[in-house]
């Protein structure tokens, strides 16, 4: 997985960007038509228009395979499959094609420990040391001051991953609560607690947010834990053209990072997001609430747009209004998701390509471009 999704989603204000690579158009499969699709979407744009966009920056971007939705009124109005899930063997991408979602794990994640909060099993104030003592961290007492809330706005003070340039082991970059500093880490310490507030395993969990999350909302495709049971539909990971490995199926419950997914099965939860359909009006009002993240004024993001972050999703002031973001990167994989709350409109991208968010900060801008 990659420690960059926090810039994934914060270019969006930027001008068109210069395509990265060049790739002939024999190399790509033409894009699996959607059963129906309207012929315009956003007001102005036709449908026809944004599978031309598509295609062109799929080539640019050197992306072999995409799963697109887009939600105008708080329905998805255009859904297409494009490219290829397999170049070698000429397999297409279809809606039944899965990609690794990577950090679009956090959002949804956050809307599960939602759920917990609403039984009043969490509370999103109380230290989660005395739920669970985080077991990496017994060396350093800062830790027992750090939230669920902190932990889902990326102030706990931990930091994205444990390995890295320089460092060694887990530490704590600052006091709880007193900075910002994007984290997987403090993900997967939430989802420790929860498992066992929930006294269960990775499996245990999986099976909660399937019965709470995923099956209420007919997300038939979307899982955090993986299972060898699914690889013929799973999208081979590619970077610059060249196929990946395939990372080894681990059974564990990764809310920073694991969801396997699709664009329409995803869209589903946004939709629930957008119609406020799940939870309480009161837990949505906290989940969508900025949580004054302190974040530096001298951050660079904020000079494209990210204001405050709220339980699991950036908030940025953009001149498209207000959106909720968020972005992952995983090896080969690359990822989306946006929304207006104000206008019930979203779009969520999924690549099987590295490191390609530019492609995604084009189709938002495009789109927004071609909106009412």
């Amino acid at each position: 997985m990659q420690a960059t999704a926090l810039s994934s989603i914060l270019l969006f204000c930027l001008t068109l960007l210069s395509p990265c690579h060049a790739r002939s158009a024999e190399a790509l499969a033409p894009p699996a038509e959607a059963a129906s699709a309207p012929s315009r979407v956003g007001g102005q744009i036709e449908a026809g228009e944004i599978d031309r966009f598509m295609r062109d920056r799929m080539q640019a971007f050197r992306v072999f395979g995409a799963s697109l939705a887009i939600i105008e009124d708080g329905q998805v109005v255009y859904h297409r499959t494009f490219g290829v899930a397999d170049n070698e063997a000429g397999v297409a991408v279809t809606d039944q094609t899965l990609f690794e979602g990577a950090s679009l794990s956090k959002p949804l994640f956050a809307y599960l420990a939602m759920t917990f909060v609403e039984e009043g099993r969490l509370d999103l104030d109380r230290p989660l040391y005395e739920y669970l003592p985080h077991p990496d961290l017994t060396h350093d007492p800062r830790h027992r001051a750090i939230t669920a809330r902190m932990v889902l706005s990326h102030t706990s003070g931990l930091p994205n991953w444990r390995s890295g340039p320089g460092q060694e082991g887990l530490t704590l970059h600052f006091e709880p609560g007193t900075g910002f500093k994007y984290s997987g880490e403090g993900y997967q310490y939430l989802a420790l607690v929860l498992a066992h507030i929930a006294d269960t395993d990775a499996a245990g969990l999986e099976a909660l947010f399937q019965a709470r999350v995923a099956k209420p909302l007919g997300m038939i495709h979307t899982h955090f834990v993986r299972s060898s049971e699914r690889p013929s539909t799973k999208a081979t990971p590619y970077r610059d053209g060249k196929p990946l490995a395939q990372v080894p199926v681990k059974q564990e419950f990764g809310a920073a990072y694991s969801i396997e997914t699709e664009a329409q099965d995803y869209a589903r939860w946004m939709i629930a997001l957008l119609d406020a359909r799940g939870l309480s009006q009161p837990a949505f009002a906290t989940y969508f609430a900025g949580q004054q993240a302190n974040i530096p004024a001298d951050e660079p993001e904020r000079a494209f747009g990210l204001h405050d972050w709220a339980l699991g999703l950036a908030i940025l002031e953009t001149p498209f209004g207000r959106l909720y973001a968020h972005g992952g990167n995983n090896e080969g994989f690359t990822s989306l998701m946006v929304l207006s709350r104000e206008r019930k409109w979203g779009m969520v991208l999924f690549t099987n390509a590295d490191q390609v968010t530019p492609l995604g900060i084009e189709l938002m801008t495009f789109l927004q471009g071609g909106s009412n």
